[in-house]
């Protein structure tokens, strides 16, 4: 694991500095936290963030508010640069308290660009920070949580699953495999990870699904990826987990391959 950068904001006008971190696929720096707020982003490529159980996959229409002293880990499930914003608590709002994904749109991401240069006059760099926080808007989106078992017999379940999201064993295949009765892991996985066998499967399948979306493979070729027999079992999956469809918890830009064969704009809740 790398570690993590310095984000100190210095002494002076502005309350934003930018900082950037190359990161090769699969490459994650060590859990760490910042005295000042961070807005994670990236141009290119796809980022992912996890705090305890939650996990969060940023394309570049994505980006995470993490708020000062929350520790989390970062990588990149593609090859990216970790661009980040590190806003000092008290001299800038917004001051959500909890880890919040932001839509990141072209003025947005130009205005990134534009506070990175070492050049802006004072008053410059103001009014780019006012616009940057004015941009600032939260995603109506639900992280998937994958709660890490500590039992013994669940873990083992666990980390079959997560080394392969598709395996297609039944409840009853996998209490064998853990030794105990269907009726024992079905209590132990609840009284363990607060979700039934199924849901937290269902959240591990998504959340495997979620980088390969975002880096836009089709949604069929992913369904069948994650373990879903089709296109439209993954989506309802989704939508019924997640509370939108994958096109808008990414952006359409992101899952930029999917089409009106696979998800219907009108279909299920509104974003």
């Amino acid at each position: 694991m790398l570690e993590a950068g310095d984000g100190t904001v210095p002494p002076g006008v502005g309350a934003i500095v930018v900082g950037n971190f190359p990161l090769s696929a699969g490459q994650w720096i060590e859990p760490h936290s910042h005295p000042q707020h961070q807005l994670a982003w990236t141009r290119s490529g796809v980022l992912g963030i996890a705090v305890d159980d939650t996990h969060w996959v940023l394309p570049p229409t994505r980006a995470l508010w993490i708020p000062a002293g929350v520790v989390h880990r970062t990588g990149a499930t593609r090859e990216a640069v970790l661009c980040s914003l590190y806003l000092e608590p008290g001299r800038c709002q917004p001051d959500w308290p909890e880890p919040t994904p932001v839509g990141v749109d072209g003025l947005l991401a130009h205005l990134i660009g534009y506070l990175n240069r070492q050049d802006l006059a004072d008053d410059a760099r103001l009014r780019a920070e006012a616009v940057v926080l004015d941009l600032l808007h939260p995603l109506p989106a639900t992280p998937i949580d994958v709660p890490e078992p500590v039992d013994e017999r669940v873990r083992m379940v666990a980390e079959a699953l997560l080394a392969e999201p598709a395996d297609p064993r039944s409840l009853d295949a996998h209490a064998r495999a853990a030794g105990v009765s269907r009726r024992t892991l079905t209590r132990l996985f609840v009284q363990d990870t607060g979700m039934s066998f199924d849901r937290w499967r269902t959240h591990v399948r998504l959340r495997a699904a979620l980088p390969l979306l975002a880096e836009g493979r089709p949604v069929a070729t992913v369904a069948r990826a994650v373990g879903y027999a089709t296109p439209s079992a993954f989506l309802a999956a989704f939508r019924r987990t997640v509370g939108t469809s994958p096109r808008r918890y990414l952006g359409a830009a992101a899952v930029g391959s999917f089409g009106a064969a696979t998800e219907s704009p009108g279909a299920g809740p509104p974003a």
